[in-house]
């Protein structure tokens, strides 16, 4: 039989200048960068209360899953937290050997032409609020929400994955090479 913690609790510091509001189990972080949403309905058995510039979340009787769930939410939430205050930034590098390769950013899409010698742009979602931007040979993904930012990078990196050719001889395509806070 596996041994259950009795009772798990953590406290997170709401900073200066960060207002953190709770609604049943959906979390809204409000900061001097935006504010993050998060609804952690999903999880049962986990009490979360805001008080006096701090967050609290207690458990009782975890099991393996029940704790991993619950030490999951304190990540988000100081992810959360952190993305307010001082934001988020994914830098991914535009390498091409072959084909002279264009990126431009219109509304919620990046289009990438000539990707390849291709006649069809490729065409990368951008998720939630985040800012994209082309200087060069450099594309720069900003924004508050860490998960929003890191699946845009992911989505701008994933529409130049080449399939049919040799990596070797290919390099082209668009890549993260640096990831960390905005300030």
């Amino acid at each position: 039989m596996m041994a259950r913690a009795v009772r798990l609790r953590e406290e997170i510091a709401i900073p200066a200048g960060v207002s953190v509001e709770l609604e049943g189990k959906k979390v809204r972080v409000k900061g001097p960068k935006g504010v993050v949403e998060r609804d952690f309905s999903y999880a049962k058995g986990i009490a979360m209360k805001v008080d006096e510039g701090v967050v609290t979340l207690e458990t009782y009787f975890a099991n393996r899953e029940r704790k991993a769930q619950f030490y999951s939410i304190v990540s988000h939430i100081k992810n959360m937290i952190d993305g307010v205050t001082k934001g988020y930034r994914y830098k991914l590098k535009i390498v091409y050997s072959h084909f002279p390769v264009t990126v431009r950013v219109e509304g919620d899409k990046v289009y990438i032409e000539n990707f390849i010698g291709e006649k069809a742009p490729r065409v990368a979602k951008i998720i939630g609020n985040v800012r994209v931007t082309v200087s060069k040979t450099d594309v720069i993904v900003e924004g508050c929400d860490l998960e929003a930012v890191a699946q845009t990078a992911a989505n701008i990196e994933q529409a130049t994955k080449i399939r049919e050719f040799d990596r070797r001889v290919f390099v082209d395509g668009i890549y993260i090479y640096e990831r960390g806070y905005a300030d």
